[in-house]
């Protein structure tokens, strides 16, 4: 899996959000909090806005914060809102594309792969994140990566 620059910062602007409570936080804050390059920020603050996923306010008491409590907002909805779906092939859902001959069962992988994405990341939330706390399943796999691996090839 490939996690792009953009959706990185706006995991971390997020987690600051998430942090800061109700009040509004500047994106010059977050950037500085986070060391993301502020215009780059800005425009992640854009479609988190658009999402629906914080909200914003001008002026000199202005800034961003969050539209949900943090346990309502998953690491995939975060993701989603910057990069789109979470797996496809060649920019189609896993579902639509056909494949034959020896390759036939490819689709299956793409599908199987997609599950246990979202099975993380719409698992954990800001709360999870901020709070060190994530879920057993994630904690597991962190300390144990190979464990899923060895267990499939019994």
């Amino acid at each position: 899996m490939r996690l792009s620059a953009r959706v990185d910062y706006a995991l971390r602007a997020a987690a600051e959000l998430a942090v800061a409570g109700d009040g509004p936080v500047t994106a010059e804050q977050l950037a500085r909090a986070q060391a993301i390059p502020g215009k780059f920020l800005e425009n992640i603050l854009t479609q988190l806005r658009r999402a629906g996923l914080v909200r914003s306010q001008r002026g000199p008491v202005g800034g961003y914060w969050l539209a949900r409590p943090a346990g309502e907002i998953s690491l995939a909805d975060i993701i989603r809102a910057v990069d789109g779906p979470l797996a496809n092939v060649r920019g189609e859902r896993p579902e639509h594309v056909d494949y034959d001959g020896a390759a036939r069962s490819l689709q299956q992988v793409w599908i199987a792969l997609r599950a246990s994405e979202r099975a993380i990341l719409e698992g954990v939330n800001l709360q999870h994140l901020v709070t060190n706390e994530l879920p057993e399943q994630v904690r597991s796999l962190a300390e144990d990566p190979e464990s899923w691996v060895n267990h499939t090839h019994r």
